[in-house]
């Protein structure tokens, strides 16, 4: 089978498309013939060689994909069928023609979306459901600041979070990506980070009230800002470092607000946790996802060959939504 390389750490000229053995799936896993797999920052950072994968995980990347069910290891206990349109969550191996995965990490397609498309999403889902209600326990009627209006995880996570009744303000940093957030993906407040200091530009426009919820893929750039943004009882949820990884708390500022920090990673998880995130996924956000009030946003498309070339297009930030490599 084909499949995607890192040669060494770098650019997108390290991803080289390979001959390799096809997986055979292990004991409790599905074999999927893969249709689509979606890119993640994650699979960015490991190209650059700052995110390796967990021990004992395929080297090759890619986190989320579409396909139909093509073999299974011994003792899968889930119903599943040969041929059945699924759509995983992996800790690696998805930039494949196949790969092979725990069945509880396995769904099968919410109604309303096609194959393709579906590629889109199990790695957002599980990582903003699991974020914004689980862990943050976000609330009708809270404001929950959510950064990176535009990425894959702002678009979805303005649309899950609004289903969920709340009230959103999100962070972009383009006036056209401001538009973006409020008039095609329905946040209340958008704010121009290049031009606004959000924390007081939130409370300006919700009252002089700040974030009850703040899912942040920013890290230690945003974290002095993002206690300031916090209102009383706040919880700041981190889940990336794309603005570094150490910063200085102000635990005074916390202590009088009585807020909350916590940082949490979905790749690394053991797979009973991924299984439990990916059922109430498929109990709570799937519902969402076929009546229409979450929309999978796909910016792009490329072939597998074309690994390179999707790659750099990610590196522009210039995307709405998810960017999929198809087999």
């Amino acid at each position: 089978m084909k499949a995607v390389f890192i040669s060494e750490p770098g650019g997108p000229e390290v991803l080289e498309v390979r001959e390799v053995d096809a997986p055979v799936p292990g004991t409790g896993e599905v074999l999927i013939d893969v249709v689509a797999a979606g890119l993640n920052r994650a699979d960015v950072q490991q190209r650059k060689g700052v995110y390796p994968p967990p021990p004992g995980v395929s080297e090759i990347p890619g986190l989320e994909v579409s396909g139909r069910i093509a073999g299974f290891g011994p003792g899968v206990a889930k119903a599943f069928s040969l041929g059945d349109k699924v759509v995983a969550l992996l800790a690696g191996g998805g930039y494949a023609q196949q790969v092979a995965v725990p069945a509880e990490q396995v769904l099968r397609l919410p109604d309303g979306v096609d194959l393709v498309t579906a590629a889109s999403l199990p790695e957002v889902a599980a990582t903003v459901y699991s974020n914004l209600i689980m862990t943050a326990q976000l609330q009708a009627g809270e404001t929950v600041l959510i950064h990176g209006a535009t990425g894959g995880i702002g678009t979805f996570a303005i649309q899950l979070a609004k289903a969920f009744g709340a009230r959103v303000a999100t962070t972009a940093g383009s006036d056209e990506k401001v538009g973006t957030a409020t008039a095609f993906l329905g946040a209340d407040i958008a704010i121009n980070y290049r031009e606004e200091d959000f924390p007081e530009s939130l409370r300006r426009q919700n009252g002089g009230k700040g974030a009850d919820v703040i899912l942040d893929v920013v890290g230690a750039k945003y974290l002095r800002q993002n206690v300031d943004a916090l209102a009383e009882y706040g919880r700041l949820v981190v889940i990336g470092l794309q603005g570094g990884a150490t910063g200085e708390l102000d635990l005074g500022k916390l202590l009088s607000k009585r807020g909350a920090v916590v940082a949490t990673a979905l790749r690394p998880r053991p797979v009973a946790e991924k299984g439990a995130i990916m059922t109430a996924v498929r109990d709570a956000v799937w519902p969402l996802v076929s009546d229409g009030r979450i929309r999978p946003l796909v910016a792009r498309s490329f072939p597998l060959e074309q690994v390179r070339a999707a790659h750099r297009y990610f590196d522009t930030g210039d995307h709405v939504g998810k960017i999929l490599l198809v087999m």
